[in-house]
């Protein structure tokens, strides 16, 4: 199956697209000194006040290309592609990776998510996931705003969070039959699972997801899911 064009581009670094060393939107906005367009709101205001505020989160779009730029155009035009500058600045910065991870966690909790361990990635069912997952599954557009978040993650090098995720969601497919519909398996096939830089992680993710969808006998249980995200942590890779 071939790669979509926007994950051959991100795959590629984007090397197509110039640095623009005027523009510094994303890196003032996560040093906290922009207000994101067009809601208005500096990024500690808008975690502080959307962090539950589902509604909001649901049914606005123009934020989430603030919250997780990439150096491509979205369809928000009042937020400015990340700049290459912007990144390497970015990522210097604790304050703003720590503003990052926020945004990540903002989100999981709006898809029935929490963050277990910041070390490894991984994620566990948050107390509303019943009424978040449907909504999940009942909203597609959010599939795409996954794969811009994955994207973003492994920009900055934060790609355990990517991993946390997937593996989560796969455990959620093939051990309790969640988030198991063919729009989301899809999404997930083709896009999420290719939203990785570290070619060896992507394989090893991208084999076990075909493993599940292919062997009906195989499970992906939460202990697999565990021990998977232990072995990177302590081994730096997947494989057993």
């Amino acid at each position: 199956m071939s790669l979509p064009g926007d994950i051959r581009d991100f795959l590629e670094g984007y090397s197509r697209i110039p640095d623009e060393p005027s523009l510094n939107a994303n890196l003032e906005f996560y040093k906290n000194v922009r207000r994101c367009k067009p809601d208005n709101l500096l990024i500690d205001s808008l975690h502080e006040q959307w962090k539950t505020d589902y509604q909001k989160l649901e049914y606005k779009h123009g934020y989430i290309q603030w919250l997780f730029p990439l150096q491509e155009y979205g369809m928000n035009f009042e937020a400015q592609p990340l700049q290459k500058h912007e990144i390497a600045a970015m990522k210097e910065d604790p304050k703003v990776l720590e503003r990052l991870e926020r945004s990540y966690e903002l989100m999981l909790g709006f898809y029935g998510m929490q963050l277990v361990s910041k070390e490894t990635g991984e994620l566990r069912r948050a107390e509303n996931w019943e009424e978040r997952y449907r909504n999940l599954v009942r909203a597609p557009h959010n599939y795409l705003r996954i794969s811009r978040i994955l994207k973003c993650l492994s920009e900055f090098g934060l790609e355990r969070y990517n991993a946390g995720f997937l593996l989560f969601v796969l455990a959620e497919q093939s051990a309790k039959q969640q988030l198991n519909t063919q729009t989301i398996r899809s999404s997930m096939d083709r896009w999420w699972a290719n939203c990785l830089r570290n070619e060896q992680e992507r394989k090893w993710i991208n084999e076990t997801i075909q493993k599940v969808r292919a062997q009906s006998d195989f499970v992906f249980t939460e202990d697999a899911y565990r021990d998977a995200l232990r072995r990177r942590q302590e081994t730096g890779s997947f494989k057993e």
